[in-house]
């Protein structure tokens, strides 16, 4: 039997696991050049659906606590993603997004006076060294604004695993994820107008299913689960599950679009790998000594 941490450990691994199929779906199922509707497409109408549905409104506090979890997790977190993703090659934005675990266990330290193990730093570095090795090409081409942006994700999205722990919302969990889903949305939108104009006429089929898709299972699904984890886990080890959605979006690529993969990548997998395990063990525990 497995214990209950382990079962909400692989429940929660499902929300980033999800997340690696977003390049999939986007670059096969949607228009090109649209993230950021992509974004309020995902968020929107996933977070009124699940408003309507739990018929549960945010009430004292948690309005503005709402707001900002949005915010952080939803709306400023597809913004910036969307930036890295224009002005940098996608390696080098996974890259420096794989320090949101570390930047979690440094905000818990603040925020929830836990203490920042060895154990927890030196996982953190090796699943940036793995990442990098997953998916970082030579000769990547740098940009400040983009690693600006990069870095800025991954600070928000740590910021809200670790304010979503410490605020504990009363509400069910459906109602409090679709709260976030729609303050990240309506933020979106008028980036979106802003930056990209009005959806474009003539969705196909095959967008609408994809713009589905993500609503659905990459979104509202997903979230709720990593909201889930949140409330049951350590951030810290929330955040560490998050290095899944490179390692799952290459794999499809080699999958599903006939990627190659390299000796290189093979090995960054296995080290990614083992920085999830790693950071997810606790050390035993010695044994109190009896007095005769």
């Amino acid at each position: 039997m497995l214990s209950k941490r382990l079962r909400i450990l692989l429940i929660t691994a499902l929300a980033p696991a999800l997340w690696g199929t977003t390049y999939l779906a986007t670059t096969q199922w949607l228009p090109p050049g649209r993230p950021l509707l992509a974004a309020v497409l995902r968020a929107l109408p996933a977070g009124l659906v699940l408003v309507a549905v739990t018929r549960r409104l945010p009430s004292g506090s948690w309005w503005w606590r709402s707001a900002v979890l949005g915010t952080l997790n939803i709306g400023a977190f597809f913004a910036l993603l969307f930036i890295a993703a224009y002005r940098l090659p996608g390696g080098v934005a996974a890259t420096i997004g794989a320090v949101q675990p570390l930047l979690a266990a440094l905000l818990s330290t603040g925020l929830l006076g836990q203490r920042l193990s060895a154990r927890t730093v030196a996982a953190g570095a090796v699943g940036v060294a793995g990442v990098s090795l997953l998916v970082l090409r030579s000769g990547a081409r740098l940009d400040g604004p983009g690693i600006a942006a990069a870095l800025g994700s991954a600070v928000v999205m740590a910021t809200g695993v670790v304010l979503g722990k410490r605020w504990a919302s009363p509400a069910p969990l459906l109602a409090t994820t679709g709260w976030q889903l729609v303050a990240g949305g309506v933020l979106l939108v008028p980036v979106a107008l802003w930056v990209e104009g009005p959806p474009p006429g003539g969705l196909t089929g095959t967008n609408l299913a994809g713009y589905g898709y993500l609503a659905t299972v990459g979104t509202a699904f997903a979230y709720a689960l990593w909201f889930r984890g949140i409330r049951e886990l350590p951030p810290t080890d929330v955040a560490f599950l998050g290095l899944l959605s490179p390692l799952v979006a290459t794999a499809l690529g080699w999958l599903a679009l006939g990627q190659t993969l390299t000796g290189p990548q093979l090995l960054g997998g296995l080290v990614v790998l083992g920085a999830l395990i790693g950071a997810q063990i606790r050390p035993r525990r010695a044994p109190l000594a009896l007095n005769n």
